[in-house]
């Protein structure tokens, strides 16, 4: 059965990445790049670098949830808008938004081939009760 670009990059986020550790090979193609900006600047991630990078956040949290606004198809791309909610291994009682990320995924072989990723921090400042209602999903 061959699924939609859209439908994969969904399932991958509605997975639960922190207890099922097949996530990866499921959504994530051998050849993967990963080219992500965030405050600490550019990252060139591949297959095995965010693998393990996952593996760390397994070690400190609880529960991940996400929260997506927007997620669009154009062929075998697809934007998704979405913002992380983590709860601490020390604090498991209080959920904390963390991060918003806007990301496009190249899809190849049903698996997410090709990424570019922008992030920042959750601030203060933010108005998130506004701006993350579903939009296109």
């Amino acid at each position: 059965m061959i699924t939609l670009p859209k439908q994969v990059v969904l399932d991958f986020h509605q997975e639960d990445i922190l207890k099922d550790e097949t996530v990866f090979e499921s959504y994530f193609h051998k050849d993967l790049e990963l080219i992500w900006n965030s405050t600490n600047g550019l990252t060139i991630m591949h297959y095995n670098d965010l693998i393990s990078f996952f593996l760390e956040i397994r070690k400190t949290y609880e529960d991940l949830r996400i929260e997506i606004s927007h997620l669009l198809e154009d062929e075998n791309f697809v934007t998704i808008r979405y913002k992380y909610y983590i709860r601490t291994i020390e604090n498991p009682d209080e959920e904390l938004g963390i991060s918003h990320f806007i990301g496009i995924w190249e899809i190849k072989d049903q698996k997410m081939y090709r990424g570019h990723l922008i992030s920042q921090p959750v601030t203060d400042m933010d108005d998130t009760n506004e701006s993350y209602h579903q939009v296109k999903v």
